[in-house]
């Protein structure tokens, strides 16, 4: 599925057909792709807002797990893995676990734990086309 993002205004409905999306493919992992800058984190504010998250969303770099709850009180994690050396340190860190929980894992910088990822997962990719413009690609990976 391809959404065309033509400004930053356009995020939250692109957000609410990523939300359907992530619904529909029944999965609870979503590895979100694209170069630094790319608005993983703009997106996954917008997504989280969608889902009636109403804590204030922000990257997790440095904390590298930010948890919040949907509108039905249910844990959404958001994990930044950029600083993560490699899966075995995200396995120290209980990534496998989060991924097993079944609560919806918003994953940025998914490479860097590639071997932790369920193979059933949503991937999405975030390509910068301009300067506010962007597409996203959703794939269902089964």
């Amino acid at each position: 599925m391809e959404i065309p993002i033509p400004s930053l205004a356009a995020v939250p409905e692109a957000a609410q057909q990523l939300a359907a999306a992530i619904a529909a493919s029944g999965q609870s992992v979503v590895a979100l792709e694209g170069e630094m800058g790319a608005g993983k984190t703009t997106l996954v504010r917008a997504l989280c807002a969608t889902l009636g998250v109403l804590d204030d969303v922000s990257s997790p770099t440095f904390a590298l797990i930010n948890e919040y709850r949907d509108g039905l009180g249910r844990p959404v994690y958001h994990f930044d893995c950029y600083r993560l050396d490699s899966a075995e340190e995200g396995a120290r860190l209980g990534l496998a676990e989060y991924f097993d929980s079944g609560y919806l894992c918003l994953v940025e910088w998914p490479a860097r734990v590639a071997e932790l990822l369920p193979p059933q997962l949503v991937r999405v990719e975030l390509t910068v086309t301009g300067p506010e413009s962007r597409q996203l690609v959703i794939n269902n990976e089964q």
